[in-house]
C-alpha cells in the first residue's frame, strides 16, 4: 500500500504515474483503502464503483495533467454516463446516458473517477444532511456539518480519501464546505467553466462548477484544463494571460483590498472567532505588502436575500416540472419539505416578479462593480461562525410542518409572493440565508470567488476567509492564494480522523 498517498497533490501524484515510480492501480488502491476506513465514520460517498475505475487504470487513462488520480464527482450538476444521477434526492433517479461537457473535460486529464459524493437535495440548502443518505461529518469533528450543498467531496478531501473532488457553487457551496472543512475552493466566474449540455444557465447564472481541493495550483491546473465556452455557451470570456497554474506559482503585484465586514442578510450576527481570523488575514496580508482598506459595497440587504429566494424558486419549480415531464411524475412524489415549498413558491411567483429580481441582481452587480473600479478583490468571512453541529441548519419537524402548510395553502390559492411579505419565508430561511451571508455575492454578480482555510475554532473547527475578484480575474486570486498557501497560512487537512 502506497502509504505517503496523503502527502501528495493531485499534481504530486499525477507525476508519480509519469514518472513509472507507482501506478494509476497502485493509487486507486491508496484511495479504496482511505474511502473504506473512512467513509463509514464521515458519510462522503454515496456511489462507489470501483471495479470501472479499476478497468479504466487497467485498460489506460487519458494522458492529461492528473493522469492516475483517483477522483470523485458530487451527485449533483455532473452527468457521468452509465452511473445514476440522484441529485440527493430520495425521488429522483435519473439514468445518466451521456457525459456532460464538464465531465468530459475532467475525463481528459487523466482522473479515475469511482465514485459520487453526498449532497442535500438538490443543493438547496448549505448543509449536506439529506434525508436520501444521511448526514456528511465533517472530518474535523463528528456530529458536525461538512457544509454544503459539496459538503461531502469537501470532507473526502479533507479526510486524504481525495486530494481533488468535483464541486458545484449556486450560493457558496464550493466555498461553504471548504471554508468548514479547512480546504481550499474557488469558484470561477460565471461563463469561465460549461455547464451544457444539460443546462443553458444554472439558476440564471449563478451555478459554476469546478472542484474543491487541498492544494491551490490544482484548482488551477484544473481550471487550465476545463474552462473555455462550450457548442451554444450563453456567456464567452476572455482565456487568462498565460495560465492559471502559472499565475498560482507567483506572487501577484502588491494590492488593494478592500475589507468587508457587514453581512449581506440582516440581523446576521458573525463569531467573534470568524471576526479575530478576519482582523489577523488582514494583517497578514498587509505584512506581505497589500494594503487593505475597510469598504462596504452599497447592496440593499433587505432586498439582496429576496431577489435571490425568488429566482432560486422558480429554477427550483422548473427542476422537479422538467424531471416529471421527463422521467415521469414519481420521480419526484416523495421531495423533502422545502424543496416541495420552494417549488411551489416558484410557480405561483409571476414572470414579472422573476424580471423584477434578476433587475435586482443586476443593481448588486453594478454596486459591487463600482467598488472594484477602486480595490483589485475584496477580503471577508467566508462563513459567519465555524461549522454548526447536524440538526442546526435543516428545518425542524415544526418547520417542515409550516412549510407544508405555506406550500397546501399556495397550491390551493397561489398566494406565494404574499408569502415573502408576510414574513413567513424570511422566518424559515433565516437559518439558512444567515450562514450565506457573505457567499452569495458572487453568485449574484458572477464574480470570481474563493475561500481559503486559513484559522480554527477553539473547537478544533476550521475557519474560511473569503476573497471575491474582479470579473475574469481568477489569475490575481491564485496567485495571492498561492502565496497565502507558500507562507503557511493554510490549515492542515484532518489526515487523522
Amino acid at each position: 500500500m502506497f502509504k505517503e498517498y496523503t502527502q501528495y497533490d493531485a499534481l504530486g501524484l499525477a507525476e508519480l504515474v509519469k514518472l513509472k515510480q507507482i501506478s494509476a492501480k497502485e493509487l486507486l488502491d491508496a484511495a479504496i483503502n482511505q474511502a473504506n476506513r473512512l467513509n463509514p465514520k464521515l458519510n462522503a460517498i454515496i456511489q462507489r464503483f470501483d471495479e470501472r475505475a479499476y478497468q479504466a487504470a487497467q485498460a489506460g487513462l487519458p494522458t492529461g495533467v492528473f493522469t492516475g488520480v483517483p477522483y470523485l464527482l458530487k451527485d449533483l450538476s455532473f452527468y457521468f454516463a452509465g452511473e445514476p444521477l440522484t441529485m440527493g434526492s430520495r425521488s429522483v433517479n435519473i439514468n445518466v446516458k451521456q457525459d456532460d461537457e464538464i465531465v468530459k473535460r475532467m475525463k481528459a486529464t487523466g482522473v479515475n473517477t469511482f465514485g459520487k459524493t453526498n449532497t442535500p437535495e438538490f443543493g438547496l440548502i448549505i448543509t449536506t444532511e439529506p434525508k436520501a443518505y444521511g448526514a456528511t461529518h465533517n472530518p474535523f469533528k463528528k456530529g458536525y456539518s461538512s457544509g454544503g450543498s459539496s459538503g461531502g467531496s469537501a470532507a473526502a478531501v479533507a479526510s486524504g480519501i481525495v486530494p481533488m473532488a468535483g464541486a458545484g457553487d449556486g450560493g457558496g457551496s464550493i466555498r461553504f464546505p471548504a471554508a468548514w472543512c479547512g480546504v481550499f475552493g474557488l469558484k470561477p466566474s460565471r461563463g469561465r467553466n460549461p455547464v451544457g449540455p444539460m443546462f443553458g444557465e444554472g439558476w440564471d447564472g449563478a451555478i459554476a462548477d469546478h472542484v474543491i481541493s487541498r492544494s491551490v495550483r490544482d484548482s488551477a491546473a484544473m481550471l487550465d484544463a476545463i474552462s473555455g465556452a462550450e457548442v451554444g455557451a450563453p456567456y464567452v470570456i476572455a482565456p487568462p494571460q498565460g495560465t492559471f497554474l502559472q499565475a498560482a506559482m507567483r506572487a501577484p503585484r502588491p494590492l488593494t483590498i478592500a475589507l468587508h465586514q457587514q453581512p449581506l442578510v440582516a440581523n446576521t450576527v458573525v463569531d467573534k472567532e470568524v471576526l479575530a481570523v478576519l482582523e489577523r488575514t488582514a494583517a497578514q496580508l498587509e505584512a506581505m505588502g497589500h494594503r487593505v482598506i475597510p469598504a462596504e459595497p452599497a447592496i440593499n440587504i433587505e432586498k439582496f436575500w429576496h431577489d435571490f429566494m425568488v429566482v432560486i424558486c422558480a429554477h427550483t419549480a422548473f427542476t422537479i416540472d422538467s424531471i416529471e415531464r421527463s422521467c415521469g411524475a414519481a420521480q419526484v412524489q416523495n421531495l423533502e419539505p422545502q424543496t416541495y415549498n420552494m417549488a411551489l413558491l416558484g410557480r405561483s411567483l409571476s414572470a414579472v416578479d422573476l424580471v423584477y429580481a434578476k433587475q435586482g441582481w443586476h443593481d448588486s452587480q453594478y454596486q459591487t462593480g463600482k467598488l472594484l473600479e477602486h480595490y483589485d478583490m475584496i477580503l471577508c468571512p467566508t462563513v459567519p461562525t465555524p461549522a454548526v453541529k447536524h440538526g442546526v441548519l435543516p428545518p425542524s419537524r415544526m418547520d417542515e410542518l409550516l412549510m407544508r402548510s405555506a406550500g397546501v395553502i399556495n397550491k390551493g390559492f397561489s398566494i406565494g409572493k404574499y408569502a415573502f411579505s408576510s414574513g413567513l419565508i424570511e422566518q424559515l430561511s433565516y437559518p439558512v440565508f444567515s450562514k450565506m451571508a457573505f457567499t452569495l455575492l458572487g453568485n449574484v454578480t458572477g464574480l470570481p470567488a474563493m475561500s481559503v482555510p486559513v484559522g480554527m475554532s477553539k473547537k478544533g473547527l476550521p475557519i474560511g476567509m473569503q476573497l471575491i475578484g474582479r470579473m475574469n480575474d481568477e489569475a490575481t486570486l491564485l496567485s495571492l492564494a498561492g502565496e497565502m498557501e507558500r507562507a503557511g497560512l493554510f490549515t492542515k487537512p484532518a489526515f487523522e480522523y
